[in-house]
Formats: C-alpha cells, structure tokens, sequence
C-alpha cells in the first residue's frame, strides 16, 4: 500500500488556508466575474484556486492540478474545487466547502474536504478509515426508504427538466425527508457521516465529488458514476449507504396515455 501521508498533509494544510481565507470573506461584498442561469462565478473562486496551487504545488512540483478554474490534469493530479457551494457562499448561506482529491493513475487515492464555517474536516486516504475531525464515521445503516434522508437533484440546475421534477416527486413520497444542500462535497460527506442516506444528481463534474468519493468509500458507502459520453469530467452520480434499495426507489412509473 502507498503512503500518502506528505499528500494528506498537503491538502489538509492547502485546505485550511483557503478555508480561512473564505471565512474572512464571508461577509464581504463579492465581487461576480460572471453570472449564469442558475449559477454564479466569484473573483474569490479563481483566488482561492490560485491559492491551492501556489500550496500544493510548492510542496508536490511535479503533480498536475485539475480543477473547476481551469488547469491540466496529468498521471498524478490534484482535482480541486476551491469553493463548492458558490451561490450558498454569494447569497449568505453558510454550507459550502474546500474540495481537494488526489488521483494517481486514474485513481483516486485521498480526499479531504472542509465546511469552514461550521468547522467541519472529512478526510480519508483509499483503504484507510473515513475520518470527520480525526474521529471515524460511517455510512448510516438505515435500510428503509420510509426512514431515509436524501438529497435527489432536480429540473434545469442538473439538466434533467421534466424527468428529474418527476424522479423528485416519485422519491420523495418514498422517504422521511428531502434535502437539498447546494454543495455537492458536502452532501456526500454528509452520507458518509450518516448525516444523510442518499444523493443523487444528475450532472455533476468530477471536481464536485472526487474527494468526497474517496471518504464515501472508506466510510463503507457507495458511489456509481455514469460519464457523458463527450465529456468525460462531467455525468451522473448515484451514491448511497449501501443498505437502501435506492435504485428501486428511483425507478419511475411507467406512464400511461389517456384514449
């Protein structure tokens, strides 16, 4: 087993820094670099990238960073995403988060991703156990939709239209509760503390849940991704506990055309 411990470390550090540097901000005006449909692009984000560049890449020279503020990726790679949770960030909401994977030879071996504002650490290195402030969580081990905590995406933010309103709507007569976080990191972990049971989105880039993945999956859940065909960064995620029978309970109805 490698040992990635020097990695660890450097994102963690890489991590807390920007973390940090997002807290102070926090209730700051913002300054928007752009404005999309059902997003919004900070001045922060691209500094907060820089950043965790300028960290990692000090401490590791010869690793590529890939991230949602551009950069290559490479055989060993960072996948970063500065701040998860932008619009959250802009509007006031304190739920977003510093992302921050390592990926070795189309692997993932390490995450860490940190809630600032609520203070908040997951961490976990493949084959080592999940770790939220250096104590060990789980997967929940709720096996009942009727008792479950999901995060299903819907409608024009995850491209789904009509289809995801409708998956929405059929999921959530089947559980205890729906919840939608704004961040993509942080949910996930949110599975792999057992905070939620489920998450489920339907275009999502890799950069959103790499990290979070790797601490998912040392917490004993589990995540499936489907990539586009022309855009192998971006698809759709289905994650889970392992216990529910989530993909039957997304399954929709057949329709029935009236005469």
């Amino acid at each position: 087993m490698n040992d990635y411990t020097a990695e660890l470390c450097s994102a963690q550090l890489a991590a807390r820094n920007v973390g940090e540097l997002l807290r102070k901000c926090f209730y700051a005006p913002k300054v928007v670099d752009e404005r999309l449909a059902h997003d919004v692009k900070l001045r922060l984000d691209k500094e907060c990238q820089r950043l965790i560049c300028n960290i990692l890449q000090k401490r590791h020279p010869n690793y590529a960073v890939l991230g949602e503020e551009g950069g290559s990726g490479g055989e060993v790679e960072w996948i970063v995403d500065p701040l998860d949770g932008t619009v959250n960030y802009y509007y006031g909401i304190p739920l977003f988060c510093v992302s921050i994977a390592l990926r070795v030879h189309g692997l993932l071996q390490l995450g860490c991703v940190y809630a600032p504002m609520t203070e908040e650490f997951y961490s976990a290195v493949r084959g080592e156990s999940a770790l939220l402030n250096g104590r060990e969580i789980h997967v929940s081990t709720r096996d009942r939709m009727d008792r479950a905590v999901v995060f299903i995406g819907h409608g024009s933010h995850d491209g789904s239209g009509a289809s995801g309103i409708r998956r929405f709507a059929h999921v959530s007569s089947q559980v205890c509760k729906m919840r939608i976080l704004g961040t993509a990191a942080l949910s996930l972990c949110y599975v792999a503390a057992g905070k939620l049971d489920a998450y489920v989105e339907q275009s999502i880039h890799l950069w959103d849940f790499a990290a979070a993945q790797v601490i998912l999956e040392a917490a004993g859940g589990t995540l499936e991704f489907s990539e586009c065909k022309d855009d192998p960064l971006s698809g759709s995620v289905t994650a889970w506990n392992g216990k529910l029978p989530l993909h039957e309970a997304l399954t929709l109805p057949l329709t029935t055309t009236q005469p």
